[in-house]
């Protein structure tokens, strides 16, 4: 079970803005991580605006669109559950490589918010519910804050690799 060695390191970031790009899929799931990430928010004193797309294939867009505009930071919240098909995982590897692929391209930090998980007892178990045994949905916004602080700790800013252009 992880949830163990989470990220200790708090923040005096105040006043950033962060994107919550969140799936609507499961909605019993995403409601608990999208609590978790706004609960966290205001622990770390930071504010967000939620975005809600169908999936989590579509949330590499979303994160794009909110990297490139006026938001310092990026958390992604899905839910993905195994079924009987592939399907499983070409969403998980395009919600995947899409994030880190946003991450890399714009050095806006992304927090990856996204469950996969065999059945919905694992997705619930993570979601931050009431008796959950884990809170995927902080989890992520407090990592986010974290390499936030860390990247503004080097002097990294917001420096993309060269050639990119955002549109």
């Amino acid at each position: 079970m992880s949830g163990s060695g989470a990220p200790a390191r708090t923040s005096e970031l105040s006043g950033i803005r962060i994107a919550v790009v969140a799936a609507s899929w499961h909605e019993d799931v995403m409601t608990g991580l999208i609590a978790g990430a706004e609960n966290q928010a205001e622990k770390q004193n930071v504010l967000t605006q939620l975005f809600r797309v169908p999936g989590s294939f579509e949330l590499p867009i979303v994160a794009m669109r909110a990297a490139t505009s006026d938001f310092d930071a990026v958390v992604a919240l899905g839910v993905i559950v195994r079924g009987g098909t592939p399907h499983f995982d070409y969403v998980c590897q395009a919600a995947t490589d899409g994030l880190s692929q946003v991450a890399l391209t714009t050095g806006v930090p992304v927090g990856f918010g996204v469950l996969t998980c065999d059945d919905l007892d694992q997705a619930l178990d993570r979601a931050g519910l009431p008796g959950s045994s884990e809170d995927k949905g902080g989890e992520a916004l407090a990592s986010v804050v974290s390499t936030l602080a860390t990247l503004r700790d080097i002097g990294a800013g917001r420096r993309p690799y060269a050639g990119f252009t955002p549109s």
